[in-house]
């Protein structure tokens, strides 16, 4: 059997990696756009830009793992048999879409800058020096930590937010607004709901007529999946590669898998996609076991984690159905989490300085038991001691034990 993977970041390299793993002894050809070799997307935002001994590479021995890596080949269309490239064509028996997500461009002349890439990250941290005038387009988890890293480096930092808030569209106003007092305790000047009209060679014209000097600029608005070249493909399409539970795209032999991927969530009943290090990390295990035969299911509670301003900021779960938001601590102070619940149930938290809370409530949204909210509000109680008891039946574990014990 011959395995194509399209896409060389961590979900297909991952995914190659599992497949030998799992005893599959057949050919693996890896296609990667960038020329690089595999590397890990976290490290750019977080420390690539400040410690030039960072290598985010993954390291990966492709004499060791029996992988044909092809770099610097941007897939280009598929038939029932072949994968097209910019280069070459090559038949598959099974085929793994892996080809993450580009930033969004803003219209107008002049230069902007993204950070998505290694030598995006390179070219910034070269540029970053005190009393460099640099705006940023979008206060979301980019832009919250290139501002970082840039005022950390006595730069002049002007982050320009359409939104009503940061993270204004990653986690709502009411949770977004609590980072606001982080930018000015940094020197960062944060604007929010204003709208780039345009991007200008010494500047931004902003909607309605204002004007924003710039010496560069960033946008950090957002990423879209790499999915343009499969058009008339016959793979469906929803908001990236839509595929079900077990990572099987439309078209028979064909999976997803990674920020491309839009997969069925039993959990949180819809489809969903994300741009997460975990979802690379892990969903390449149902990809690997489904290639040759499973029938497994990705359904995970999603993890994501941020450092901006001097914290750790977490977040696990789905938000998108819930109800109600409540608040554990004050999140005027140092640590604090804001969880979502629906139906009496914990969806969704984000922790601030909390990892025990973040790693209890992971745990909590799994087992999808009611929740005292009285108790989760109280940062002094333990998340994982919100649960209401519950036994299946006599002589069963509780909810709690299961929980506690996992």
């Amino acid at each position: 059997m011959r395995v194509v993977i399209a896409g060389a970041g961590l979900a297909g390299l991952r995914t190659a990696a599992e497949l030998r793993e799992r005893g599959f002894t057949g050919q693996i050809t890896l296609i990667g756009a960038e020329a690089l070799p595999p590397y890990d997307r976290p490290p750019l935002s977080k420390k690539v830009l400040t410690d030039e001994g960072i290598d985010p590479s993954l390291r990966a021995d492709f004499g060791a793992l029996g992988v044909d890596f092809r770099p610097g080949e941007a897939a280009t269309g598929l038939d029932a048999e072949a994968l097209a490239t910019t280069r070459d064509k090559y038949p598959y028996d099974r085929l793994i879409l892996a080809t993450g997500a580009l930033p969004v461009e803003l219209p107008g002349p002049g230069r902007q800058r993204f950070l998505r890439s290694y030598d995006d990250a390179l070219a910034l941290r070269a540029l970053l020096r005190p009393g460099l005038r640099l705006a940023i387009v979008g206060a979301g988890w980019i832009g919250a930590e290139l501002a970082t890293a840039a005022a950390a480096r006595g730069c002049e930092v002007t982050v320009v937010e359409a939104g009503p808030a940061p993270l204004a569209s990653a986690i709502g106003a009411p949770v977004g607004a609590q980072t606001s007092r982080w930018y000015a305790a940094a020197g960062v000047q944060l604007r929010t709901g204003i709208a780039v009209e345009s991007v200008q060679p010494s500047g931004l014209a902003l909607a309605g007529g204002g004007w924003l000097a710039a010496d560069e600029i960033v946008t950090a608005v957002g990423v879209r999946p790499v999915i343009g070249w499969l058009e008339g493909s016959g793979v469906w399409l929803e908001n990236g590669v839509a595929v079900d539970a077990g990572l099987r795209a439309s078209v028979p032999g064909v999976y997803a898998v990674g920020d491309c991927a839009a997969f069925e969530s039993r959990r949180f009943g819809r489809r969903l996609r994300f741009e997460h290090w975990d979802v690379a990390l892990h969903a390449p295990e149902v990809v690997a076991a489904n290639v040759l035969g499973g029938d497994e299911v990705y359904d995970p509670v999603p993890y994501f984690w941020s450092e901006q301003f001097g914290r750790m900021v977490q977040y696990a779960g789905y938000h998108g159905d819930a109800e109600q938001l409540v608040w554990r601590g004050d999140p005027a102070g140092p640590t604090w989490a804001a969880c979502w619940l629906a139906v009496g149930r914990l969806v969704a938290i984000l922790t601030v300085d909390r990892p025990r809370d973040l790693l209890q409530g992971r745990r909590v949204i799994a087992s999808a038991s009611p929740v005292d909210v009285g108790r989760l509000t109280d940062p002094a109680v333990p998340v994982k001691d919100a649960i209401l008891f519950r036994t299946a039946r006599p002589g069963a574990p509780s909810v709690q034990d299961r929980v506690t014990s996992s």
